[in-house]
């Protein structure tokens, strides 16, 4: 190999090299400080603090809730399911985070049992352009929801009291059937004419 194509090269000066490194973690620090103020984010505010731990994005949430547009219509109530056998299942209306929409489920992780929140859910976390049909949701709407946490469980725990409400459900409606508390028996079968 030829001495002629070798190209020796300089040193950085430590001055250079600590500039070299500040540009880029200023570069670093824009682009960060860039993305924080332009993603859309969930605004959740305490009105009256909860305890304990916060529900898992997979949990079933106990929840009573007004959703809100911009200009304060109301759009959506929850009611609380009626349950003929108190008890087994918190009251409120269960709702799985899994299934609900981004903005909803990243407010309500945020929450603690018992405590009341307002949540302000940008367009983009929530219906964006396509609103559900014949809802009075405009599209790229903002939702606002007042929220009140009742209480919270892991989705196969609430499917478990779920099926324990239908046993003991079907058991009361067998007792009051039978005359004196006996279970009821089952008519005959008819069978087809000859």
């Amino acid at each position: 190999m030829a001495e002629a194509t070798r190209v020796p090269l300089q040193p950085i000066s430590r001055g250079s090299l600590l500039m070299l490194i500040l540009g880029i973690a200023i570069g670093v620090a824009l682009s960060a400080a860039y993305a924080w103020w332009t993603v859309p984010r969930v605004s959740v505010d305490t009105v009256t603090a909860g305890t304990g731990e916060h529900p898992k994005p997979t949990d079933v949430v106990f929840v009573r809730y007004t959703g809100k547009l911009d200009d304060g219509t109301v759009f959506d109530k929850s009611q609380d399911i009626a349950l003929p056998i108190k008890g087994v299942l918190p009251e409120g209306t269960p709702l799985p985070l899994e299934n609900m929409l981004p903005g909803f489920r990243d407010a309500v992780v945020k929450m603690q049992k018992g405590g009341k929140y307002v949540a302000e859910i940008p367009a983009a976390m929530a219906y964006g352009a396509n609103p559900p049909q014949g809802s009075p949701i405009p599209p790229n709407a903002d939702l606002t929801f007042d929220i009140e946490l009742v209480d919270f469980m892991p989705m196969a725990e609430a499917e478990a009291k779920f099926q324990q409400l239908q046993q003991m459900m079907l058991q009361q409606q067998q007792q009051q059937a039978a005359p004196g508390g006996e279970a009821p028996q089952s008519a005959p079968t008819p069978q087809p004419a000859p």
